[in-house]
């Protein structure tokens, strides 16, 4: 499972990576692999405000549909169009190409994420 030490990660499968005031979101390896070939992927609206929690999208595979939430608060300035007209990309490349979301924030409080060494340990303890 590769989970990226410069990210921080959600209870919830997804991670976010922190640079000055724009947090990249999308979901992480291990979400990709238990839902599969992701055939669907939906974002939300450019301008949307969302606290942390809040859900952001969907992504649809052929087992399962599964919401999609924020690890941090913040205003929705860029989607990553080609994931949602590709969604293969989430799969083949969660963490670079497979982005979702871009937000501004203000102050992102990532204190009640994980680091990536016990984000993977949650995810190997609980197979």
């Amino acid at each position: 499972m590769n989970t990226p030490v410069d990210l921080h990660y959600a209870n919830s499968d997804e991670w976010v990576k922190i640079d000055g005031d724009t947090a990249t979101v999308g979901i992480t390896d291990y979400a990709q692999s238990e839902i599969g070939e992701i055939v669907f992927v939906e974002l939300p609206e450019l301008g949307k405000t969302l606290a942390a929690g809040d859900a952001i999208g969907v992504v649809e595979s052929v087992k399962a549909v599964s919401d999609i939430y924020t690890p941090v608060g913040g205003e929705v300035i860029e989607i990553n169009t080609a994931a949602a007209d590709d969604p293969s990309i989430v799969n083949a490349s969660p963490y670079e190409n497979g982005w979702l979301v871009k937000l501004k924030v203000n102050s992102p409080d990532t204190s009640a994420l994980l680091d990536s060494v016990t984000y993977a340990t949650t995810r190997t303890d609980s197979n």
